[in-house]
């Protein structure tokens, strides 16, 4: 459920990249470390850490603090851009996990909130399994199998997919992905989390 233990380039590049941004939303709202770190409900050395751009955080750690600052995971990991048609091209993506057996999850694509939209490229090595959190209320996801077997489990349910199945469910109850299969599974993956950023500047407002 982390980047690369060992950061290579790319991901020293992209932990920095998130660190900075990070550092400058909370600076921009005037909060410190120990309130953000209470906002996202994630420790303060955690929250350090990502600002300094050491740590390996988790997907769901990143969506914690970006949900707690108010502005979605896509925001997170690239600069704001003004210009209305962002290109990703192939390569360019965030890859924001990589599982034991050569699985990745890359962000390719988002939208700016309130209502943010997440389009994400994922691979599982055989045997991988990637497990998620609950995400915030209202959350959905759809994905659709473009190569190999995927297993996912949502809260009590589980179902197997093959390629060129699709699936809708609920993303703000636990879930997971899995490859139970002997070659890679890929998957792309699209998740809607409305309402990013309302409530939160309300509840700094208390500290």
């Amino acid at each position: 459920m982390h980047y690369d233990a060992l950061m290579d380039d790319s991901t020293t590049t992209l932990a920095t990249a998130i660190g900075t941004r990070v550092r400058q939303e909370r600076q921009h709202r005037h909060w410190t470390l120990d309130q953000l770190a209470e906002a996202a409900g994630v420790s303060r050395r955690m929250v350090v850490n990502v600002e300094q751009g050491v740590a390996n955080p988790s997907v769901g750690t990143l969506l914690r603090i970006s949900d707690a600052l108010g502005i979605g995971l896509p925001a997170l990991v690239e600069p704001p851009q003004p210009r209305p048609v962002k290109v990703t091209r192939r390569g360019e993506g965030a890859v924001l996990w990589t599982g034991d057996s050569g699985g990745r999850g890359v962000l390719v694509a988002g939208t700016a909130p309130p209502d943010v939209v997440e389009l994400w490229d994922w691979t599982l090595g055989p045997g991988d399994r990637h497990a998620s959190e609950a995400h915030a209320p209202g959350t959905k996801e759809l994905l659709q199998v473009q190569q190999g077997t995927l297993t996912v489990e949502v809260a009590d349910r589980t179902v197997t997919l093959d390629a060129g199945d699709a699936l809708a469910f609920p993303g703000d109850v636990a879930h997971a992905y899995a490859n139970p299969g002997a070659e890679p599974a890929r998957f792309s993956l699209t998740v809607f989390e409305p309402g990013v950023g309302s409530g939160h500047h309300q509840e700094g407002s208390h500290d």
